[in-house]
């Protein structure tokens, strides 16, 4: 098991490549491409295509744990839940990056961004809105906001993106998404729900003419890695685990 998957209920790493041109689609590229990925991974068996263009390989979703791969008309992307290490994760992604520039046509300078995702689900029954803003606060400047007498908290998904270099080109986001509504509120009828956690690090443009989608990637996860250690375990998911199990 790898050092994320007890921090939260789901884990997973989905890396996405954007591309300024659309990706081809014809039937004998998109199954070539998705036949290459089946040989590394056989297990990912289940094929079928979505009604806005979008093909689609990945395992059964059984077992909980699942590999997962698109082609989308301007997006290539590979995700691995509840993988059983984050190094897993990163061979699956490393061969759809090495398998799009000739089995796609994807250029480098094609690029329009590089996403790696490090995701992580609360399965969370009630108003997750109200269970972040207990956990993580709500700052001093509105406090005061949720004393209102009779107040509930509707909304409430911080998220913050910085810039980690002059030309803004490398970036990371750490966003929390809810899934509670007005109306399961004013009901008071909750589903089961996941409450979400993410960190992104993105690379915006075109590569550099030496660098590869490869080595990028290889980047982003060292990012990734490096912002939950020192910022957002302690800070984010030990905070919202324990406000969560005291519920």
């Amino acid at each position: 098991m790898n050092k994320y998957s007890s921090l939260c209920d789901d884990f997973y790493v989905n890396m996405n490549l954007s591309t300024e041109m659309e990706l081809p689609a014809n039937r004998e590229t998109v199954l070539h491409f998705f036949e290459r990925m089946q040989k590394t991974y056989p297990t990912m068996r289940n094929f079928y295509g979505r009604d806005r263009g979008d093909f689609v390989l990945e395992e059964d979703k059984d077992t909980g744990s699942y590999r997962w791969c698109t082609i989308e008309p301007r997006r290539v992307c590979s995700g691995y839940v509840n993988t059983d290490s984050v190094d897993s994760a990163m061979e699956q992604h490393k061969l759809v990056l090495e398998l799009a520039p000739y089995m796609l046509s994807v250029s480098p300078l094609d690029c329009e961004a590089l996403d790696l995702l490090f995701g992580f689900d609360f399965t969370y029954r009630g108003n997750q809105n109200q269970v972040v803003a207990e956990a993580l606060g709500v700052g001093p400047a509105l406090e005061q906001l949720p004393e209102i007498p009779g107040a509930r908290i509707i909304n409430y998904e911080p998220s913050l993106t910085v810039a980690l270099d002059d030309d803004c080109r490398m970036q990371c986001r750490l966003s929390v998404e809810t899934r509670t509504n007005a109306h399961q509120i004013r009901m008071g009828d909750f589903p089961e729900e996941q409450l979400s956690v993410y960190v992104t690090a993105r690379q915006y443009g075109s590569l550099a003419s030496e660098s590869t989608f490869g080595e990028t990637l290889q980047h982003l996860e060292q990012v990734c890695h490096d912002v939950l250690d020192a910022h957002v375990i302690e800070n984010i998911l030990h905070p919202l685990a324990q406000t969560i199990a005291l519920k």
